[in-house]
């Protein structure tokens, strides 16, 4: 049994995991921005204080899996992005603070800092987020072991515009959950912010997929598609994903443009969107986790060591994703005003 392999697809799970959970709730950080009032606000602010601090153990999880599990990888890119991953995590602690001070400030220039910077903070993370993404899907210059690279070369105009693409759709899942949690003016709110920015991420999406061909031939060999040249053969069995993704982008769009009881389709079909895209992205790299130097098997620890952390994770990961669906469960129903809820 290949142990690197196991731990290569759990981390991708807490990642995608965190993406999902946490993408929402900056997404709802960034349109609080656009509230009406202050009340809006608050009911928006509502719908993700149950959760959105346990959201976050996913993205401990993928970091602290990484660097047990693939030292090495951890070692190398780190350095590579030691700058933007700091800036994330002040902007996700200064947003931490926001939010539990927002509701405590008195005084309205007081309260309009903390939403700022509420709104500020969920904005930074995930542009930073997208930055770290698009950098990496770049590739990271490596020599021997170590990060040869320069402390500045995650900037580029590919990672810049994978940042907005993230901005974007975690404004998409932030109108989702919105439309599932909330009504009224609230709901039909959100769901004019889910028409818009769905546009958005299939712009986003078709813009980054086509710029990824060109950042190494490895990539464009894996899809079997150029610029010039279309290898079917490969394509095909690749395409499903794709395919999906439009396919799901169509049938959100529908269920945003027509009457309908079934609130909670579209963060469904959003989580779907995300998911084909990430699918997407683990065909263009694998097997690579530190792109395009090193391989999963390449830096992962020792066997024994694999299999000993196993056993945690094999405890670990059940643990949290039970804690999460139980919490998600408790607090389900829709957010009747800044303070409750109802089933």
């Amino acid at each position: 049994m290949d142990v690197a392999l196991i731990w290569a697809i759990l981390i991708a799970v807490a990642v995608m995991m965190y993406v999902l959970l946490d993408g929402f709730d900056l997404g709802i950080g960034i349109l609080t921005a656009f509230a009406k009032d202050e009340a809006e606000r608050s009911m928006m602010t509502a719908t993700i204080e149950p959760v959105w601090d346990g959201n976050e153990t996913w993205l401990i999880l993928g970091g602290g899996g990484l660097f047990a599990a693939f030292p090495l990888a951890y070692a190398i890119i780190i350095p590579a992005f030691y700058i933007p991953v700091l800036i994330m995590l002040a902007a996700l602690i200064f947003r931490g603070v926001a939010f539990e001070f927002r509701h405590k400030a008195v005084r309205e220039p007081t309260k309009k800092f903390w939403n700022n910077a509420f709104f500020g903070g969920s904005l930074i993370a995930a542009f930073s987020q997208g930055v770290i993404l698009g950098a990496f899907i770049q590739g990271i210059e490596v020599t021997g072991r170590a990060y040869s690279g320069g402390g500045f070369d995650w900037l580029t105009p590919f990672s810049v515009m994978v940042g907005i693409s993230v901005v974007i759709g975690y404004v998409l899942l932030g109108a989702c959950w919105l439309i599932l949690k909330t009504e009224g003016e609230t709901r039909e709110g959100a769901r004019k912010w889910a028409r818009r920015t769905l546009i958005g991420v299939a712009l986003a999406m078709a813009a980054v997929s086509l710029a990824t061909l060109s950042i190494d031939p490895r990539v464009t060999a894996r899809w079997g598609v150029s610029m010039t040249n279309i290898e079917f053969g490969k394509f095909l069995t690749v395409s499903p994903i794709p395919l999906a993704g439009l396919a799901l982008i169509l049938v959100l769009w529908r269920q945003l443009t027509v009457k309908t009881t079934k609130d909670w389709l579209p963060i469904v079909l959003a989580a779907g969107i995300f998911l084909t895209g990430y699918l997407g992205f683990v065909v263009s790299l694998f097997p690579y986790n530190v792109p395009f130097a090193k391989t999963i098997w390449e830096t992962a620890a020792h066997d024994k060591s694999l299999w000993f952390l196993l056993v945690g994770g094999g405890i670990l990961l059940p643990t949290i994703l039970a804690y999460t669906v139980y919490v998600y469960s408790l607090f389900w129903g829709k957010v009747q005003s800044g303070e409750g809820y109802h089933g």
